[in-house]
């Protein structure tokens, strides 16, 4: 099988492993070690093949931009010692994720021409067509599932249920919306529109952190910037950059993780359409060019290059 599907380390000191839906995650006495696979999720499943080169370009469009935001939001990251590796600080996760919104698409449009003009407990404004911008953006948080479907959740239930303290939730709205700001103004320099995003956290020794990835494909949505004007006033699909048209695939194909539903197999002229909007989307992305590891033993040399740093 072509692509990192999977890795298996023991480490000196090691006393964790998790396997996500993308990365797996090592701990090591106070570090966490982030392995991006080439894994891919979509409608809360992975799908049976991994995708070249896209655990690289997450890991690498991830570290980007933590090292870009380090100066709003202090972030957990210390290192990144080879393409598909994060190090940084093992934080105590708050048990929501931060979802942030300018534009009604996605979810939240699925949501609305229901006739639902609530999300999370936001209220959306009347009259709005698919992919409008909202007058600011919303945030529109759900519940960390370790297993299974997140879950949406307004403000006022966060509270309520005391899932995070209040202080820190409005602190978590601070810097949600500016790093929002951030990557927004980051995004227009490369001509694209970022759409929505999720972004987590966490707390060490009573700090808040940023954690795991940012304004990746896999966490975020982009618009290209040129023509968005035109497409909306024709009714046209956006074109966008984000693993939404994996979704759309998915769903051409019968599927969107219901039960009952079967994976479709993904043919190989498809995985690497997959892989090409990944690279495209990081080049895009942060305006550079993207380097493909060449590594005969990937493996081998993934685990090396952790070893050489801890």
């Amino acid at each position: 099988m072509r692509g990192l599907a999977s890795t298996n380390f023991s480490f000196p000191n090691q006393t964790n492993y998790y396997k996500g839906k993308v990365r797996d995650v090592y701990t090591i006495n106070d570090k966490l070690v982030m392995v991006a696979t080439d894994r891919i999720s979509a409608f809360d499943h992975v799908l049976p093949k991994p995708i070249p080169f896209k655990g690289q370009v997450l890991n690498q469009i991830a570290v980007h931009f933590l090292k870009k935001t380090a100066e709003i939001v202090p972030n957990w990251l210390n290192s990144s010692p080879d393409p598909n590796v994060s190090i940084g600080m093992a934080c105590e996760p708050f048990k929501v994720e931060m979802v942030i919104r300018g534009y009604l698409t996605g979810h939240a449009w699925r949501t609305y021409k229901t006739g639902e003009s609530v999300l999370c407990g936001v209220n959306m404004p009347k009259g709005m067509i698919e992919n409008q911008k909202f007058p600011e953006p919303i945030i529109t948080p759900t519940t960390k599932a370790a297993y299974g479907h997140d879950l949406d959740i307004s403000r006022e239930e966060i509270l309520k249920q005391e899932i995070v303290a209040e202080e820190d939730y409005l602190q978590l709205e601070k810097y949600t919306k500016a790093l929002f700001e951030k990557g927004t103004e980051m995004a227009a320099k490369q001509g694209l529109i970022l759409v929505d995003t999720k972004y987590e956290f966490g707390k060490k020794d009573g700090k808040i952190y940023l954690i795991d990835e940012i304004h990746t494909p896999d966490s975020s949505r982009y618009f290209y910037a040129d023509g968005y004007e035109e497409r909306q006033e024709t009714g046209e699909k956006q074109k966008q950059l984000s693993k939404e048209f994996v979704r759309e695939w998915l769903m051409e194909n019968g599927f969107q993780g219901k039960k009952g539903q079967k994976m479709p197999i993904m043919p190989e002229e498809f995985v690497d359409k997959v892989t090409e909007r990944y690279i495209e989307l990081y080049e895009k992305v942060t305006g550079s060019k993207f380097v493909k590891r060449e590594a005969i033993n990937i493996l081998d040399e993934i685990e090396n290059n952790i070893l050489s740093v801890l």
